[in-house]
């Protein structure tokens, strides 16, 4: 009897995908018995791997008490233990938390709550915001209007609102004039930023949204030194916010709680997600200045905007554990000491490979791009989909790891990006970069064949 074709609307309608079974730790087994080296932690999610028992055990904890009461009504004991966890202490200012159920709603509600503290302020003319290119900043039509994903903007661009401009990105290794020092490159992008605030009237401007390290748009990407103090004069100078989205970086992934800590700065909003609840249930947050929330409440008295599992109790009672975890198990530092490793492992093994053009990242958090030639840093022709070609055969080999194309403009470009857990061994990072190895070399061997 042949299988029943699959009901579920998967990324590809031409095959399905193996089926996940279980996991255990920085493993993930198929349904055929496969282990696979989650490398990626899918997308940087599974920062402290799968099925950890203390998050398990605090799911069905909280599941055996309430799962779940609309806050129109209620609040709830694991809402608001995470609300003081991740604000309580005010870090760079950040007073207040929003619970959504992902990066794309954090991004919304961002956007929506600098227009609304505008508008609360006698401003309503501030409704322009600025972003980068190559940028990434959701799927929903508000954060893809603010991302600068040329490929994922370009079908729905229609309906995409002209509040958003983009400028230059902070992408030292196509963006940097080779006769240019890093700081003539911060000066030339701070230049450009002040050149569009003019443009559009510094008073329609709400907010300039960045990511500190730039995500699986252009494969972890960090700024320049000085780049973002810079950014932030600019900000007050022209009474704008400043957003700070680290869906992607945040959370630990790059060796500090929050990326920006690394900066030298601290943003006015900030969206989070992905290491937040770490996988175990969909989550994110808006992190708001108490400022902000303060001059609304002394407004109107209510943030215009809602979704109906904000604060899902069960939840934040994951993400709760998982922070709480990060804390007791010191994974901060483990992520720093491993993220030194995995970039020299990838130095050892790629440095001088002919195809690979640059290693950037911070922490755990790291990528290597592939070019045709190192010399001229000449991308591959896209058509060589190598990104797929690197996926499949790393795969192949029991390693989940993620390629993207599209690197350098949104049409061209190849890198792959490694994001394993924060409980990754030393042998793992070994056997990741082997693994990897051996599937960049296969999906060139493809190409030149």
């Amino acid at each position: 009897m042949a299988a029943r074709p699959s009901r579920v609307l998967h990324r590809s309608l031409r095959e399905t995908p193996p089926k996940a079974i279980g996991g255990e730790g920085v493993w993930l087994i198929a349904e055929d018995g496969r282990r696979i080296l989650d490398a990626s932690g899918g997308a940087a999610v599974s920062c402290l791997g799968h099925q950890h028992p203390r998050v398990l055990e605090a799911l069905s904890r909280q599941a055996s008490k309430i799962a779940y009461a609309h806050t129109s009504f209620f609040t709830s004991e694991p809402a608001e233990a995470l609300a003081d966890q991740l604000v309580g202490e005010e870090l760079g200012g950040l007073a207040y938390a929003y619970f959504v159920s992902g990066g794309s709603e954090a991004i919304e509600a961002s956007i929506k709550l600098a227009r609304q503290y505008f508008l609360e302020r006698g401003e309503p003319e501030r409704q322009r915001f600025i972003a980068r290119r190559q940028s990434y900043h959701g799927n929903t039509l508000g954060a893809l209007a603010a991302g600068g994903n040329a490929w994922r903007r370009a079908p729905y661009a229609p309906l995409l609102s002209p509040a958003f401009s983009h400028v230059t990105p902070a992408f030292s290794y196509h963006e940097k004039s080779e006769d240019e020092s890093e700081a003539g490159f911060v000066a030339r992008l701070s230049a450009e930023l002040e050149a569009e605030f003019e443009r559009l009237g510094p008073a329609t401007v709400a907010a300039f949204i960045a990511e500190p390290v730039v995500g699986a748009t252009a494969g972890c990407v960090p700024a320049p030194e000085g780049y973002f103090r810079s950014v932030r004069e600019i900000c007050d100078r022209h009474g704008a916010l400043l957003i700070l989205d680290e869906v992607m970086c945040g959370m630990g992934r790059t060796g500090t709680t929050h990326a920006w800590q690394q900066e030298g700065i601290a943003p006015d909003i900030q969206a989070v997600a992905k290491g937040l609840g770490g996988g175990y249930q969909p989550i994110g947050a808006m992190l708001a200045r108490g400022t902000i929330i303060d001059t609304i409440r002394d407004g109107s008295g209510a943030f215009q905007h809602g979704h109906t599992y904000l604060g899902h109790p069960l939840a934040c009672a994951a993400a709760l554990e998982v922070q709480n975890i990060i804390r007791d198990e010191n994974l901060l530092e483990k992520v720093k000491e491993r993220g030194r490793q995995l970039e020299q492992r990838l130095t050892e093994r790629f440095g001088n490979h002919r195809h690979v053009g640059d290693i950037r990242g911070r922490g755990l958090f790291q990528a290597i791009e592939l070019v045709a030639d190192r010399t001229t840093r000449t991308s591959f022709d896209p058509g060589f989909k190598l990104h797929q070609r690197i996926k499949a055969a790393a795969f192949a080999n029991g390693l989940a790891c993620y390629p993207m194309g599209g690197t350098k403009d949104g049409r061209i470009g190849d890198h792959v990006v490694l994001a394993p857990p924060y409980i990754v061994t030393s042998d793992d990072i070994d056997l990741i970069v082997e693994k990897l190895g051996t599937a960049v070399d296969s999906a060139l061997r493809s190409i030149d064949h």
